[in-house]
């Protein structure tokens, strides 16, 4: 039987994450606590004796960082991997960069809640979780999917949001439900999937 694995990993904690910024398309990288989390993300993979044929992640630092630490400790450095900004973060637009608490003090608390934890609401110049979800599920239905259907152990190190937007269609879960959905920086999550392309089993390494 094949494996049909698809490992799902948030990045290791960010310098903008430690200040309370809003990140989004920002390039910060991963601060010492996130190289930590990283690695322990590859121990805990190890541990699992999971290796893998291919990974993908996104166009910034801290998620191919958090990969690249994760593939050492695993025993696969150089492993193939694809770098797509389909996979970045949600993008904040003009709230990128700003102290959350800053923000709330500039539009209002309930507005940036709003921005924050609705569906369907972008931020100025910026993306909804609906936006978000876009972008990436297309991606992953044409480039990531088919290769885990054919039996290749895929390992996708990406972001919050992102990563949000995978967990939506392989949960089956609604809008209310996916906002609800924490993603504990570097925690995988274990998917094995039917040939239906459901999911067989989940396990989630979150400490």
């Amino acid at each position: 039987m094949s494996d049909r694995l698809l490992v799902l990993v948030r990045h290791g904690q960010s310098d903008w994450n430690l200040k309370n910024l809003f990140t989004g398309w920002k390039d910060p990288d991963l601060t010492e606590q996130g190289i930590a989390e990283a690695k322990a993300a590859g121990r805990k993979l190890k541990e699992q004796g999971l290796s893998f044929d291919v990974a993908f992640t996104s166009a910034l630092t801290r998620a191919q960082h958090t990969l690249k630490l994760m593939l050492d400790e695993i025993g696969q450095p150089g492993l193939p991997t694809t770098r797509n900004l389909a996979l970045n973060e949600r993008d904040y637009g003009d709230l990128s960069g700003l102290n959350k608490d800053d923000a709330r003090k500039k539009w209002g608390e309930d507005q940036v809640l709003i921005w924050r934890r609705s569906y369907d609401v972008p931020p100025p110049g910026g993306e909804s979780l609906k936006d978000t979800l876009a972008r990436t599920l297309p991606y992953y239905v044409q480039e990531i999917q088919p290769l885990v259907l054919q039996g290749k152990r895929v390992l996708v190190a990406a972001h919050g949001n992102s990563l949000r937007a995978l967990i939506m269609v392989l949960e089956k879960l609604t809008p209310e439900q996916i906002l609800k959905r924490e993603l504990a920086t570097g925690a995988p999550v274990i998917y094995r999937l039917n040939a239906d392309s459901t999911v067989a089993t989940k396990l989630d390494l979150a400490a």
